[in-house]
């Protein structure tokens, strides 16, 4: 094996040595104060100021002892939430994305006295971060364990913690998993880890500060809704630390809004003995539950693309269903009359109807319905997995709203509610993207 710097060690010399060559003291990298440290009891040991662990692969987590403040054991603790960047600080260069581990200021002077003043008051302080661009695959080279932009994020996140010498953890989610904001992944976590999901929290009492708010120059409202589904009351930099009035988010999508509502289940009524059913709807529509819930009970057989994965296999099997006596909805997209003529031509050809029914739904509910489902599998029987967000570019930039022109019998129209039992709506009603 080379050695360091890649040479290779020279071979042992045949002829003698002269003068002898001296022995080598070696010198003991032991010191007096680590041999001191052995020694000393663990009660008496200091704690690190700083400790850091991951959790399975995605989350960093990091605490600062700092000097504790004596809170009531009996009280509900009160919790301090920040967002970090964008919040607590800014980089000093300017740049959206931080240089180097030194390229940070605080957003705003009056930060670090405000911490502290929590602290005083008795909130246990705690930042939650996304930090997608932190990678923790390990590299083991020149003796460093860590990827360079998890060192990065810890000598910047040590510097802040050290700085506020206030007794603070951070929970940093690295991967789109249970753990990103809005997903309360990393508060639960947090719960756990200080034993508040036994001790309690006082929500009312609590608040969450954070850049992502959904006003219109916000690259999202995932603070906002990170708020939301942990129910404390949310505030951004500006409100908090500057005394700003409140700025309404230009983000509408609530899904609160598309829970059950018995009166306006949609009716799906077979009108022939034999007939062909296409469904036309963004990926994440709620066709497929359509489906199970309405026509699979009356005798449709179904045909999926996502199973038979191309268009003539689609039609093949249809085709073939239909020849059976058995009547068939087609649960793909089928975004554009282009695609929907293919099947009309197939109606034509077993002299039976076509008929329509369009899913109206918005981008934003089309793309919480797929993070919802790929994150729980108690809602999601046919386990799929996340779709990426060109699904739902390819369909909006395809997609023409059908009409009777095209041939239909007639056209359905399906405006989405979420149906299920008291937990399931607790879940899908969360804020997930």
């Amino acid at each position: 094996m080379a050695g360091v710097g890649g040479t290779k060690r020279a071979a042992s010399p045949s002829r003698p040595i002269s003068p002898p060559p001296l022995k080598r003291k070696v010198e003991s990298t032991v010191t007096k104060k680590a041999v001191s440290s052995f020694f000393t009891p663990a009660s008496q040991k200091k704690p690190e100021p700083i400790t850091w662990r991951i959790l399975n692969n995605s989350l960093v987590i990091g605490k600062y002892a700092g000097q504790k403040t004596d809170v009531k054991q009996d009280v509900k603790r009160k919790i301090a939430a920040f967002d970090l960047d964008s919040t607590l600080i800014s980089t000093a260069s300017g740049n959206t994305f931080a240089r180097n581990p030194s390229d940070w200021k605080w957003w705003d002077a009056t930060v670090p006295s405000k911490i502290k003043e929590l602290d005083t008051e008795g909130y246990q302080l705690v930042i939650v971060s996304n930090q997608k661009k932190v990678a923790l695959q390990k590299v083991i080279k020149a003796g460093r364990s860590d990827s360079k932009s998890l060192a990065n994020f810890k000598e910047k996140v040590a510097a802040v913690m050290s700085q506020l010498d206030v007794p603070l953890s951070v929970y940093a989610a690295t991967k789109d998993d249970e753990n990103r904001k809005p997903r309360i992944g990393m508060w639960r976590e947090f719960m756990e880890d200080y034993d508040l999901d036994v001790g309690g929290v006082d929500l009312a009492g609590s608040f969450f500060v954070g850049d992502a708010a959904g006003r219109a120059n916000d690259h999202s409202h995932s603070d906002r809704g990170f708020a939301a589904n942990v129910g404390i009351p949310f505030k951004t930099p500006e409100e908090f630390f500057l005394n700003a009035a409140p700025e309404a988010p230009t983000v509408k999508f609530d899904p609160t809004t598309y829970l059950d509502d018995e009166a306006k289940e949609p009716a799906f009524v077979c009108t022939s003995p034999l007939d062909l059913v296409i469904f036309c709807g963004s990926p994440g529509a709620g066709k497929s539950t359509f489906f199970w819930n309405h026509l699979e009970p009356l005798g449709y057989e179904r045909v999926n693309q996502d199973v038979l994965k191309t268009r003539p296999k689609c039609i093949k099997v249809a085709k073939e269903f239909l020849s059976d006596g058995k009547s068939v909805a087609v649960d793909n997209t089928n975004a554009d009359p282009e695609t929907r003529s293919h099947w009309i031509e197939v109606a034509k050809e077993f002299k039976i109807p076509i008929r329509c029914v369009y899913f109206i739904t918005t981008p934003e509910l089309c793309r919480h319905n797929n993070a919802v489902r790929a994150a729980n599998q108690a809602l999601n029987p046919e386990s799929r997995t996340l779709l990426p967000g060109i699904a739902f570019g390819d369909f909006s930039r395809r997609f023409k709203e059908p009409s009777l022109d095209e041939g239909f019998k007639d056209i359905i129209r399906v405006d989405f509610r979420f149906r299920g039992n008291e937990d399931a709506k607790k879940v899908w009603s969360q804020y997930w993207i």
